[in-house]
């Protein structure tokens, strides 16, 4: 669960997230791509989880007119925390099955 493996495997997956996410900050016109398009699916989904009930995370309760909302704190720090949550998740199974593969071999 917490082993360095896992815990490596988050660091790299976060790691290139961050990477990937990096060249927006300095060529605007990224933005537009849709490998872009697909990192924004985290920050995004904060609509989903308030539309689903949710409560407290938009801002003015998510009546904003036309605009978009802006998370709240508490929505930046749900949101933050459900992705690390997701993404840690994920890290644990890669590296349970990257372990099993290895010791297979090492058997064979």
């Amino acid at each position: 669960m917490f082993e360095p493996r896992t815990l490596k495997t988050l660091a790299v997956m976060l790691t290139v997230y961050g990477l990937l996410v990096l060249p927006s900050f300095v060529w605007p016109s990224y933005a537009d791509s849709p490998m872009h398009l697909l990192l924004l699916v985290p920050g995004l989904s904060i609509y989903l989880f308030h539309k689903a009930g949710i409560p407290g995370l938009l801002e003015h309760d998510g009546l904003c007119g036309w605009g978009w909302c802006s998370p709240t704190p508490f929505g930046w720090a749900f949101l933050v925390a459900f992705w690390l949550a997701v993404t840690w998740l994920l890290a644990w199974g890669i590296a349970t099955l990257t372990l099993r593969m290895t010791k297979r071999l090492e058997r064979q």
